[in-house]
């Protein structure tokens, strides 16, 4: 019982260090000796943990899918006013700090690494229809209050998703200097604009 006490217990902090390294090293850099290291540790207790480098790198994953899906970034029942948690929820939506909720360069590693590994590519599924699941149901509830008028809350949720996914892109390769929040805040205006006036 103590041992697997221990490896609970340790589990997070080596995941923890596993992310910090990829942050610093990259997909290619990352290295069990580095994450070792970083831990001082030895790297055959990793290996005692983990068994592989694989089933390593799907618990981190995991660990990606749960900070991606905090429930503090979207719990906003303590706004009573419908028309401010919408605008609420869209401003969290939109906001750096949801962008960074896992290190884009991590993020979207893993995200090359779905391509090629069925098991990432359902754990990624599963957390983006996790995320649809809940707009949809938002856009649906708003739209029975009169806040937004939507035809198809499940498009609306899938277009929100995709204009935020593409907000990194844009920061990444086209905004010539410009703050994230400069073109995420044209990125909003257009969703609110959009699902307000019907057109979804």
């Amino acid at each position: 019982m103590r041992k697997n006490q221990s490896a609970e217990l340790r589990k997070p902090e080596i995941l923890e260090s596993y992310y910090q390294v990829l942050i610093e090293e990259g997909l290619e850099g990352a290295s069990i000796g580095k994450i070792a290291d970083r831990l001082n540790i030895h790297p055959s207790l990793i290996i005692h943990y983990f068994k592989t480098k694989e089933r390593m790198k799907l618990a981190l994953v995991d660990l990606l899918v749960e900070k991606y899906n905090a429930p503090e970034f979207l719990s906003l029942a303590h706004i009573e006013d419908n028309e401010e948690r919408f605008l609420a929820l869209m401003e969290t939506l939109f906001s750096f700090e949801w962008s960074r909720t896992v290190d884009p360069g991590v993020h979207f590693g893993f995200y090359y690494l779905s391509f090629r590994s069925e098991t990432i590519q359902a754990r990624f599924k599963e957390m983006f229809k996790a995320l649809r699941d809940h707009l949809k149901n938002q856009m649906a509830y708003f739209s029975s209050k009169g806040v937004i008028k939507v035809q198809d809350p499940e498009k609306a949720a899938d277009i929100i998703i995709t204009l935020m996914e593409g907000l990194e892109f844009h920061s990444q390769f086209l905004s010539t200097g410009k703050p994230f929040q400069v073109f995420a805040q044209a990125a909003k205006e257009t969703a609110i604009l959009a699902l307000k006036s019907g057109q979804l």
